[in-house]
Parts: structure tokens; C-alpha cells; sequence
């Protein structure tokens, strides 16, 4: 049985003498994007993490598994149970478990063990990779090129976020399995990323870092 079914693609292009100015002006909005650490506990409502949610849900996936799962966490309890968590390791972590360079490569950050960040923001949205699923007969089912897909999604995710006027925090605490238990989420899911959203607090200040200039992250062939 040919299970390969076909539906016309509903592609609307862009005229011609828009497509760099547009290009510009996405551009010039994602230069705006900052990760932040210090955060408002403005609320922001759920239906805006929903339909950013649903953004990422529209990315690119091997073999189109969809392989993720975003568990979007404002209940200060949960929070509070998180925070304490991925301190615990983050104090392994600067004890001495990163190794110098590593530490040595984060120094200009200014980051410790510390993560008031992870009860303040009002919202968590911790991202777990299925490294495999169930078919409709409950049936085990291997997934292909999961940490490339929901890469992919998070960078959706993020960027819609910010599209939104909300800041974000990529957060990995290394391991992150205490996340499985607070989340309820089984044993064939794997928490890649924890992201902090919200709002900058008002005094919010960002490290004096930059980007890579076009020539040293592209070549053209």
C-alpha cells in the first residue's frame, strides 16, 4: 500500500522588490534579542506562550515524528521545585564538575550557582526530546534526528517569543533528569533545554558581548 499521499503546497510568496527589505527588518528585530537573567514577575497570559508553543510546533522534524514536548510551567510550587533542582546541580557544576575551562569560558557572563531567575519569571517552558514514541497500536517507535529537530523548534520558539516582546533565557543544568519527575514526563523523554520567559525586570543590564560579523560564520561557494 502506497502510503505516500501529496496535498497542494499553499505557499504565498513575497513581491520581489520586498523580499530584502523584509529580510532587513527581520534581521534588525532578532539583533534586538538578549538572553536575560533578571526578570519582572509581570504576568504574562497563557494564550501568548500557547500560540508560541504552536509556532514550534510548526518546525521541521525527521521523518515529520515531531519528536518534542513542551511542558509550560507557571505554578510557583513546581517552580520553586525546579529552581532547587538545577541549583543543586549548578553547585556541582562551579564546584569543580564544569573544569576550569569551561568556567574560564562563562567568566564574562557573570553567572554562579544562583537562579532566582527560575521563580521569578512567570513562566518555564522546560523542552523534552522523545527519543522514541508509540504507533496507533501502542507499538515502541524510534525517532530520527531528534536533538536536530527540537533544536530547530526551540529556535522557533524562542524567535516567536521574542516577536511577542517577551525575553528568554536558555537554560541547561547538566543533568536535568530531576526536570522528568517535576514534570511527570516518562522515562523515553530527555530534557534538553529549561527556557525562562517573561519580561526584563526594569534595572535589567545584559553582558557587553556581540555577534560574528557574516565572514566569520558563512562562506559563499
Amino acid at each position: 500500500m502506497n502510503r505516500h499521499v501529496t496535498i497542494p503546497l499553499a505557499f504565498v510568496g513575497v513581491p520581489e522588490e520586498e523580499r530584502q527589505a523584509r529580510a532587513e527588518a527581520f534581521l534588525a528585530t532578532m539583533r534586538r534579542r538578549r538572553t536575560v537573567r533578571d526578570y519582572s514577575d509581570r504576568p504574562v497570559p497563557r494564550e501568548l506562550i500557547e500560540t508560541a508553543v504552536r509556532v514550534a510546533g510548526t518546525a521541521p522534524s525527521g521523518a515529520n515524528q515531531q519528536p518534542w514536548t513542551f511542558v509550560c510551567i507557571s505554578d510557583p510550587e513546581r517552580k520553586k521545585l525546579i529552581r532547587e533542582g538545577a541549583e543543586e546541580e549548578e553547585r556541582a557544576f562551579y564546584a569543580g564538575r564544569a573544569g576550569g575551562e569551561w568556567l574560564d569560558a562563562l567568566a564574562h557572563l557573570g553567572t554562579d550557582e544562583n537562579k532566582p531567575f527560575l521563580e521569578t519569571a512567570p513562566w518555564l517552558i522546560a523542552i523534552f526530546a522523545q527519543r522514541w514514541g508509540h504507533d496507533a497500536q501502542g507499538r515502541k517507535v524510534k525517532h530520527y534526528y531528534v536533538p536536530e529537530s527540537v533544536g530547530i523548534a526551540t529556535g522557533f520558539l524562542i524567535a516567536a517569543l521574542h516577536e511577542a516582546g517577551l525575553a528568554t533565557l536558555t537554560h541547561t543544568p547538566a543533568p536535568m533528569n530531576f526536570l522528568n519527575a517535576i514534570c511527570g514526563r516518562p522515562d523515553n523523554e530527555k530534557a534538553l533545554i529549561l527556557l525562562v520567559v517573561g519580561y526584563p525586570a526594569e534595572d535589567c543590564a545584559v553582558p557587553a558581548i556581540g555577534k560574528k560579523p557574516l565572514e566569520e560564520i558563512a562562506t559563499f561557494l
